[in-house]
């Protein structure tokens, strides 16, 4: 198995303990809601949230994929750190065994957030997965949370 790495510094205006309910805590509900182009669904398959959660995110039609189960590693409140691998889907194609992502939330100082994103990519034994495969997961990926910040900082009490 290879691995390869994706790390990310993505900004967003939307405050520290705000940004974490809403990309981590919120997820299942929220994400649904504003962007059902992207995520038809979430559903928790087992688990309360925390570590060792296994969810089934299921795709709205023309996404180019239909679903994947995410496995929970870690969630810190506390510290707003979160650690997830898809584990199971056509997302991962013929060339991924899985994904993982770390995601650590940290005040940036004009009052937003800075999400520092780390991305291992796990092959199937030698297989390559090269930089444009990892910038289109990554592109995907930040065009839907994107679509939901916009719809936070367009609807505060949301």
């Amino acid at each position: 198995m290879g691995v390869f790495t994706h790390e990310e510094e993505v900004t967003t205006p939307i405050p520290t303990a705000k940004a974490f309910k809403v990309f981590v805590l919120d997820y299942d509900t929220l994400f649904p809601k504003v962007v059902p182009h992207a995520i038809k669904t979430v559903e928790v398959l087992q688990g309360d949230g925390g570590a060792g959660t296994i969810k089934k995110i299921t795709f709205a039609e023309g996404m180019g994929v239909n679903y994947m189960k995410h496995q929970v590693h870690e969630l810190d409140i506390e510290n707003m750190s979160y650690s997830v691998s898809v584990i199971e889907g056509d997302v991962l194609g013929n060339k991924l065994e899985k994904i993982s992502d770390v995601n650590k939330f940290d005040p940036a100082p004009n009052g937003g957030t800075i999400i520092k994103v780390t991305t291992k990519f796990h092959t199937v034994g030698d297989i390559e997965f090269t930089e444009d495969e990892m910038k289109e997961v990554i592109q995907n990926r930040d065009r839907v949370y994107k679509a939901v910040e916009d719809y936070i900082v367009a609807n505060p009490d949301a």
